[in-house]
This record gives structure tokens, sequence and C-alpha cells, in this order.
């Protein structure tokens, strides 16, 4: 059956929020060489709900957000709020956002960049702010570089539900769920300095064909394009399709890709609100909210030129206990498969993590709530958000709600999978001479440093950082670092441009 998700229970899913800290033990998996963890618990001390996917930044610390607040975390479970948005008591209440959602990205320059859904200097079309871009150095301190709805009738849009993408010509790309042309979101540009120019209004085709209401954000692809999903639209309905999967490039041309909803009941998936991850192989992976053979999620992969299989369908068994309603996109981790969460099902009907791999394995790796005291759900529940593979090996997440206390508001959580250390590249691509950050752990030491088997010049910057340039001569392959420790491989190819 189709379900009706409106603007406001958006916003209220994104912003749940409540407050607090613990230090919880981790608890052991059923399954060998798995374990999880609850490194953090937000239990009153500190604000709680967090509603981002976590980003590891080249400190080798986790950045997240809840409700209305930046936080690091260390690994081993120390957090740190950084900054707290909207604690203004005057109008505008907000001029700084209100609500960081999703995953912030740390740019070249070593600054966090991000967005709020709503608050900033203007009201959008619901009476409140419309939402804003934000910089934030790593220590906390943020500079708003754009409020949305500065345009009559919002045509620069309002409400950026996701975070932004980094592309390789240094600008940050991104969507609005709202705004435009056609009130049915956009897809913008925005310089560092926060020049702001909108590529794409959502709903410019006859029944919405190219899509609408863009919930997720942007991947740059290895072919320079940028490929995203709106909620709805698409070519088998007006305005309330069942969404797409779409290409733009930078200059603003939008190929629609796919159209979801394409049979009877939605078999192929319905309502894609988080974004892709492009893998190794070249294909890009999602999933869809609801929809598939069961009406409860999908996981698809899709190519390039938009030819989509439909990898997985939620809720296959009596209970649910594979999961049902992926709310977040996936992760690639370094063992080549994809990891990600659903908000409700496994084992306890209160959401799941899974591993499945590129060709359509899926397996069940933890159900949150398995803990039988009370309260409930000391180890968290109702995952999300998306998942991060941090340099250590290990995975790290969230949750909005749970932990080890009455009035929790949340969980960070740690997932062991037996996968080892790694270094990945800020940016992931570039031209011979560009500058390269290196994150991993226990870099100091570092003897070498080679882009597909060409030796590069670095510098160890601390034992989570190396700069380096791409060498000249170099092709695109596996960045290659030899440290005391033994040889630590990238998590994917790095793109060298022409």
């Amino acid at each position: 059956m189709k379900r009706n998700v409106n603007a406001a229970d958006k916003l209220n899913w994104a912003r749940r929020a409540c407050a607090f800290l613990v230090l919880l033990a981790g608890a052991a998996m059923g399954l060998p060489a798995q374990t999880f963890k609850t490194i953090f618990t937000f239990n009153g001390t500190e604000p709680g709900g967090p509603t981002a996917a976590l980003v590891q930044a080249t400190n080798g610390d986790l950045y997240g957000g809840t409700g209305d607040t930046v936080f690091k975390i260390t690994p081993s479970g120390t957090l740190t709020t950084l900054y707290t948005f909207c604690t203004q008591t005057v109008y505008p209440y907000c001029p700084d956002g209100e609500g960081p959602v999703w995953r912030l990205v740390q740019a070249t320059n070593g600054n966090f960049y991000g967005t709020t859904q709503i608050g900033g200097a203007y009201a959008g079309s619901y009476g409140y702010g419309a939402g804003s871009v934000f910089k934030m150095t790593p220590a906390g301190t943020p500079t708003t570089l754009y409020s949305f709805c500065a345009l009559l009738g919002c045509a620069d849009g309002e409400f950026p539900y996701a975070g932004l993408v980094q592309a390789s010509d240094g600008n940050f790309y991104g969507t609005t769920w709202g705004g435009g042309a056609t009130y049915s979101g956009t897809v913008f540009k925005i310089t560092p300095g926060g020049e702001l120019t909108t590529l794409h209004s959502c709903c410019s085709q006859s029944g919405c064909a190219d899509g609408s209401y863009p919930y997720a954000g942007l991947v740059q692809g290895t072919d320079g394009d940028f490929y995203g999903t709106t909620s709805g639209g698409g070519a088998y309905g007006h305005g309330d399709g069942g969404g797409t999967v779409f290409k733009i490039t930078s200059n603003g041309t939008l190929t629609t890709l796919y159209s979801f909803c394409a049979q009877s009941g939605c078999p192929d998936g319905d309502y894609p609100i988080a974004g892709l991850v492009q893998a190794t192989n070249g294909d890009f992976y999602g999933t869809t909210k609801y929809g598939g053979a069961y009406e409860d999620g999908t996981v698809f992969k899709i190519t390039p030129g938009g030819a989509l299989t439909t990898l997985y369908s939620f809720c296959s068994r009596t209970g649910c206990p594979d999961g049902e309603y992926p709310h977040a996109g996936l992760l690639q981790a370094t063992d080549g498969n994809l990891y990600g969460t659903t908000v409700f099902g496994g084992a306890n009907d209160h959401g799941a993590v899974f591993k499945i791999t590129p060709t359509g394995t899926l397996t069940t790796l933890y159900s949150f709530c398995a803990q039988g005291r009370y309260p409930a759900c000391p180890d968290g529940e109702n995952p999300d958000a998306g998942l991060v593979q941090a340099t250590n090996g290990d995975i790290y997440g969230t949750t909005p709600d749970g932990g080890d206390c009455g009035n929790c508001g949340g969980t960070v959580f740690g997932l062991s999978v037996g996968l080892g250390p790694f270094v990945k590249t800020e940016p992931h691509s570039g031209k011979a001479g560009a500058a390269i950050t290196i994150l991993g752990t226990d870099l100091a030491g570092a003897t070498s440093v080679s882009f597909n088997g060409t030796q590069a010049a670095f510098d160890v910057v601390m034992a989570t950082e190396i700069k380096t340039t791409v060498p000249a001569g170099a092709t695109t392959g596996k960045i290659q670092v030899t440290t005391p420790g033994g040889t630590l491989l990238s998590s994917g190819p790095f793109l060298v441009q022409p």
C-alpha cells in the first residue's frame, strides 16, 4: 500500500531530540568475529537524538549531529559538544539555522560544511526559516554561508534535508526538498565562499517526470557527473509518483535514469529517500523505504546508464527478522560488501544492521533492543541514519532513541566485523600535483606512499593524517602506505584526472 509522508512528518522524524551522556559496556553478538558495542548513550548531560550519519575527520574523531547540535566523539566514546544551533531568543529566532541533519563533509581546507533543514535568515512557505548552508571549524566555530528562501517564492529552494558533497572542482553540491520554480525542490551548487547557483528546479516536466522532492544528497560519479534520487515524481505518477534516480551535470543538465513504481504494487521499490553509493564495480547502490515484493523497502543496484535491478525486498520472512523500512543509504566497506540499517524489523522489531553482497545476498548482523532488561532497549533502537567505516576497520552508527536509562535520547554504536585498518583520501580524485590528505590510524613513521605503484613525496602531519600530492605519471588505482606496523591500502581506487 502507498504510504503518504508529508513535510511535517519528515521534520518531526529528523528533529527528535532529548539530551544525554553515559558510557555503556559492549554486548557480544551471536555471530563469530562480530562484536556490537554501545560506545555512548545520550542520557541528559548532552543534547540527544542523533539524526545524522557520522563522518570521520582527519584527526581520527567522528563528527555528527543531534536535533540542534554538532558533536565529535572518539572511537572509544569520549563526546564533546561543539556547537548548538538556534540559541537566540529574539526574532528571527534561528538565523544561524536549526536542525543540522545528515552527514557533514570535511572539505580539503579542513573545515566542515553542512546544512540545517530549517532556520536561517528568511521565513519559508511554512512560516519558519527555510534552512541554511554553514561552514564550521573542527573546533566548532560556525559561519552561515547562505540562508534559503532569499528570493521571492523561495525560488532558490527551501528545506535542505541532506548534506553536501564537495566535487572535484572544489565547489559543494546539494539538494533542497522544497522551493524552486515549482515548489518541488532543487539541485544547487555553492562555492566555499557562499555563492549559490540553482542548477535545476524539480517537477519542471509535465507530470513531474523529472522527479520531485529530493530528500537525499548527491554523489559524484567517476565520470564527473552527479547522481541522486527524488522521493516523488517520475513517469508513473503526478507529483506523488514512486520517485526517481537521476544524473545531473555540473552545469545543470538533468537526465532521469529510472522511475520507481513501474509495476503495480511497486515491486521495484517506492520512495527512495536515501542517497546513492558508487561501488568499486562502477554501479550505484541504494535503498527505497517502501515498495518491493513485501512493501517494506528494497535494496537496488543501478548502472550509470539506468538499468535497475532490485537486489532484495525486506520483510521476506514472518515477523521481519531481516528488517523493514531502510531509511538511510548504504556503505561499501573494505571487504566489498554493502552495509546498512533498517528503522524497524529485526529479531526484536526495533531495527537492524545488515550486510548485503553486491549480488544481493543479505545477512542480518545485529537486531536492536537485544538486551532484555530495563530499559527495554539499552543498546538503542530505530536506527534511521547511515553508517561509516572508520580507518581502524570498524563500522559506526547512531540511533535516535533508546539507551540505558528511562528517558534516554539515543546512542552511538560500533560494530566490529573483522575488517582490518585501511587508509582513505580527501578528496577521492585529483590531477597530478593536486594536494591530497590521507586519513588513517598509526601512520607515524610511514616510510612510503604510492598512487597505484607510483611513489609520491609526503609529510606525516600526525598519527592520523598524511599530506601528499598526486605524483606525475600516476594512474587510477589504490593508494598504498607503508608503516612500521604494516602496509595499508585505500578503501577504494583514487581517480587520477587527466
